[in-house]
């Protein structure tokens, strides 16, 4: 029986800035009965940010939590069900304007939102180019990720490392050291763009702490943006590794 769609939602204009991080300051995070998905070889971090429009939760508009920024830290891990792998993502934290989405994604399902002043601003360049921008303010300064994308859409190459940055369909929240939380994203492939140019000007230490500073501070490896699509998020249910 399927499970009941718990988020409907647009996600569009994504920029994804991603980079390589020393694998044990993931293993924190690392929900049980996953293992850290590498692109290469390499454990990915990825700096995203993005528009959520449209916004349902149990089939109902919400009043004032329809349309906002998101901006998160996330990393990739995959979890084998006994008959396939499943690849799916882990968020470190997600920035969000609205209260009230982190007192109930937090609370119910061991998320980790924060609520901040956010805006966001798009502009079509001369060249044929848009450029994207999504700021956040901490402690009064405004911290910023935005890239200059170009306007001509391609489709994501299969084995490219733009399909496996995106083609994440499932989602793992850590509950405890036994227990985890498996939710499923569906959406259709995404269409990409070329980035030209990104910036990302944040206060890594007090945003994510001291182990990703010397990480996030330095070249990325990849800059990639997504069109986006309609989403939808379904509850999976739980893992347990525990055989008591």
């Amino acid at each position: 029986m399927p499970k009941i769609r718990f988020l409907e939602a647009e996600w569009h204009n994504l920029i994804m800035i991603n980079y390589e991080v020393d694998p044990e300051i993931l293993k924190p995070f690392l929900p049980a009965a996953t293992e850290l998905d590498l692109w290469q070889g390499k454990a990915l971090v990825s700096m995203v940010g993005f528009m959520f429009l449209n916004t349902k939760v149990l089939g109902i508009k919400w009043p004032g939590h329809i349309n906002f920024e998101e901006v998160n830290l996330r990393f990739y891990v995959r979890h084998f069900d006994g008959k396939v792998w499943k690849r799916g993502a882990v968020f470190i934290s997600e920035i969000v304007p609205k209260h009230i989405i982190p007192i109930v994604a937090n609370n119910i399902y061991n998320e980790h939102y924060q609520a901040m002043p956010m805006r966001h601003s798009s502009s079509k360049i001369s060249n044929g180019e848009t450029a994207f921008l999504y700021e956040w303010k901490l402690n009064k300064q405004w911290n910023q990720l935005g890239a200059m994308v170009a306007n001509n859409p391609q489709e994501i190459k299969k084995g490219s490392e733009e399909e496996f940055i995106f083609e994440h369909y499932w989602g793992y929240n850590r509950l405890n050291e036994h227990k985890t939380v498996e939710y499923q994203v569906e959406h259709i492939s995404w269409k990409i763009r070329p980035v030209h140019k990104f910036i990302f000007k944040a206060d890594v230490e007090k945003l994510y702490g001291k182990a990703f500073a010397p990480y996030l501070q330095t070249k990325p490896c990849s800059v990639f943006f997504a069109e986006g699509s309609a989403v939808a998020i379904r509850v999976a249910g739980k893992i347990s590794t525990n055989l008591m």
